[in-house]
């Protein structure tokens, strides 16, 4: 069952920016992964789930109901964690969270507490004065302190430091095993990669890609790195291996004598029966990634200056 369902979901702001012809759905008991820089349109798509924006065209649903026409009724149910905090200053946190209980008729605060030790959030400090990482622990506490069974999260552990981001890994797995629906937006591969059950890559508006994010952590595709120990060597190889079509050369560097080499898992015997008759001065394999995988779609240098890690 499709918990959350955008179909050809299309905002357009101008000069490419918003979302253009944006479909996907997140089914029960599933993490999503909606991967891309900033600015790349993942926001966008998230405020129109939330019911915060009108599509021009296509729509949003969350568990069957319209997300613009029954905003109000979807987000009693949902746990939200935008990716900018914006809090009433003049409260504490202590007030905040209470406010936030009163809202959402929470009585019995025993789950709100487990949460506030779990991030070892102090919440008696006025939320003017609350640095980033506090405020965003706060956040985090009062969009799951009602344990809602459909979260969205946007860019859930910006300003979290190392610790607490891992802790909040760890607490959606958890969740996850629980049974929750997830839809989770970030620039962070590995907190990406760590979580989620399916991805979709994002890039200017548009989804380029999606896929099972265990089909590429399982590729059979292996790549490996070598370097022989004559120039001799590495140009019998070079000549050599153009017979053999189940190896895909990816590089050949004539003046290191090395190369990078992609086969797949069905024909690996065959590549170590073949790279035996040649003498190595080192061999390792190299990891396929997610990051490897994303840089197929982005220029490395664009994406830093827009921010991605």
């Amino acid at each position: 069952m499709s918990v959350i369902k955008i179909e050809q979901l299309t905002k357009d702001y101008g000069h490419n920016r918003g979302v253009f012809d944006v479909s996907f759905a997140v089914e029960e008991g599933t993490v999503y992964g909606f991967l891309g820089p900033n600015g790349a349109g993942k926001t966008t798509a998230i405020r129109h789930i939330m019911g915060f924006s009108r599509p021009q065209k296509g729509s949003t649903t969350v568990n069957g109901l319209n997300s613009w026409e029954h905003a109000s009724e979807i987000q009693k149910t949902l746990g939200y964690l935008p990716g900018e905090i914006a809090l009433p200053e003049n409260l504490t946190g202590i007030q905040f969270i209470q406010m936030m209980a009163d809202l959402r008729g929470i009585k019995d605060m025993t789950y709100t507490n487990a949460l506030i030790g779990k991030f070892e959030l102090n919440p008696s400090g006025r939320l003017k004065r609350m640095p980033l990482g506090m405020k965003r622990k706060l956040a985090i506490i009062t969009a799951f302190m009602h344990d809602p069974a459909v979260l969205v999260l946007d860019e859930p552990t910006s300003g979290l430091d190392p610790i607490m981001q891992d802790r909040f890994i760890e607490f959606i797995k958890e969740e996850k095993e629980r049974g929750k629906t997830i839809l989770l937006s970030s620039h962070l591969f590995h907190e990406i990669d760590a979580t989620c059950d399916i991805i979709s890559i994002i890039k200017s508006g548009r989804i380029i890609s999606t896929f099972i994010a265990d089909e590429l952590r399982n590729s059979s595709a292996k790549t490996y790195k070598f370097e022989f120990k004559s120039q001799e060597q590495f140009d019998r190889f070079s000549s050599e291996v153009k017979n053999h079509l189940h190896f895909k050369v990816q590089t050949l560097t004539s003046h290191k004598k090395q190369v990078i080499l992609t086969v797949d898992s069905a024909a690996i015997n065959d590549f170590i029966a073949f790279i035996a008759m040649y003498e190595l001065k080192f061999f390792s394999e190299i990891k396929f990634t997610l990051e490897d995988y994303f840089m197929k779609f982005y220029d490395r240098n664009a994406i830093v200056e827009r921010g991605i890690e």
